[in-house]
């Protein structure tokens, strides 16, 4: 599978989506303008790679802020790992927050409750 990377600027966040080196994340701010276009090729490339996935799959959460419109697009995302893991294979999702933003991880815990898949919250400072 051909890797995705996205370089992180001002309101669009980085995307590493790299199935042989085992690497999957978003980071930065995500508002992307146009949403259908930023995150279509991304469901596209996770509906393929859930034909084959790696045996664990752990997907970094590494933002710092996000619009309510990319809100739903990261649901999807994790709508998809989510399948992936009841198809028997070992998902992660690793929400990293600030440590003083509390909006942010009780944002990650309201996708916890949502999506039947572990999660682990990481608190950076």
């Amino acid at each position: 599978m051909k890797r995705i990377l996205v370089i992180e600027r001002d309101f669009i966040p980085g995307i590493i989506l790299d199935k042989e080196q085992g690497v999957f994340e978003i980071t930065g701010k995500a508002c992307p303008e146009n949403l259908d276009e930023f995150y279509d090729p991304i469901f596209r490339w996770l509906d393929e790679y859930a034909n084959d996935p790696n045996p664990n799959t752990v997907f970094h959460i590494r933002l710092v802020y996000y619009n309510t419109a990319s809100s739903k697009a990261l649901l999807k995302i994790m709508q998809k790992l989510e399948n992936i893991h009841k198809s028997g294979y070992d998902v992660l999702i690793k929400w990293y927050y600030e440590a003083d933003d509390e909006e942010l991880l009780i944002a990650g815990e309201d996708y916890a409750e949502l999506i039947k898949v572990p999660f682990e919250f990481v608190p950076r400072s």
